[in-house]
């Protein structure tokens, strides 16, 4: 028989981290995402509004679906935080993707988790997997599966391993023993919001999309607006500095995994030698990234507008 313990001893195996099971259930978090989009925080990101019925509740994506298995994965490695770097001519990349691209990594785990279940289980059941593309509010599931709790910075903590984590998830049909929810350990601690440059975070665990650094880095399409540019700093791709801040990740534990190892391209390097960096080497180095999203133009935007900051901050 496929147990709720036997799934979560396998998704260790495969490379996950943490497994956790959510009921497919009418969690009262969910109901936040609408009046999020009604505030215009999603900027133009429209695929999230044109998604909004169905990320309202897993059983609009899947009508059978029971249970959500929850899988958490660390993709910190040994590298110094951005904050923890004074020289205004490093290009700073979101430590997600500084290795292989974790959709498909997670995907490949994910799929080999589902076949083992399909040969476990002794009934047939419907299952769908998602690496962050679907359809799901995952971080409600992930906080009902006890993966860990929404802090303040809108990511998802857990009290050991932090907050460096990959989520993905398999929605199911199987009725499955459920975890008790995360509760939330933020207590008064406000750094995240403080650390913010552009004051992207304007409430506990609100975030305006259109004032965020990755998304201007990563989902705006066109030029950074000009007000933004000088917050944007020496980023290339992302930011991780509310993070960076969490004291959750003060001791965050390191991941050995080679798929999470930073690229030579993207491994602490200099804004000016990845400025002189071709379209054509850019693109190779993008092949298998998470930083695809961006496209080579996007990269080189953010690019000049990093270099133009960096070269204003060395002349005062």
């Amino acid at each position: 028989m496929l147990s709720s313990s036997a799934i979560k001893s396998k998704a260790r195996e495969l490379g996950f981290d943490i497994c956790g099971i959510a009921p497919a259930a009418d969690h009262p978090e969910l109901y936040f995402f609408g009046d999020w989009l009604a505030r215009g925080y999603a900027g133009e990101m429209a695929y999230l509004a044109r998604s909004a019925d169905r990320r309202a509740d897993v059983r609009r994506v899947l009508p059978t679906a029971r249970t959500v298995i929850v899988t958490g994965t660390v993709y910190n490695v040994d590298r110094p935080y951005s904050t923890e770097c004074a020289d205004p001519g490093r290009a700073h990349i979101s430590r997600y993707a500084w290795g292989e691209d974790y959709h498909e990594v997670i995907e490949r785990r994910l799929d080999a988790l589902i076949v083992w279940m399909r040969e476990t289980a002794r009934e047939p059941f419907d299952a769908l997997a998602y690496v962050d593309t679907g359809p799901v509010q995952e971080r409600v599931y992930a906080a009902h599966a006890g993966i860990g709790w929404i802090g303040k910075n809108s990511c998802v903590i857990n009290p050991g391993l932090g907050s460096w984590l990959f989520l993905a998830e398999v929605i199911c049909s199987l009725a499955l023993d459920t975890d008790v929810p995360a509760f939330d350990q933020c207590g008064a601690c406000t750094l995240c919001l403080e650390a913010c440059p552009t004051q992207a975070l304007v409430a506990p665990g609100v975030l305006d999309s259109r004032r965020c650094i990755s998304y201007l880095t990563i989902e705006l399409r066109g030029p950074i607006p000009e007000p933004m540019r000088p917050h944007i700093g020496s980023h290339v791709y992302g930011c991780d500095i509310c993070q960076e801040v969490c004291p959750w990740n003060a001791t965050a534990p390191v991941s050995d995994d080679p798929a999470w190892q930073p690229r030579a391209t993207w491994d602490q390097v200099n804004l000016r030698w990845l400025a002189d960096k071709s379209d054509d080497e850019l693109a190779v180095a993008l092949r298998a990234s998470a930083m695809r999203r961006a496209k080579t133009s996007g990269l080189r935007r953010n690019i000049t507008v990093a270099l133009e900051n960096a070269t204003g901050a060395s002349r005062t």
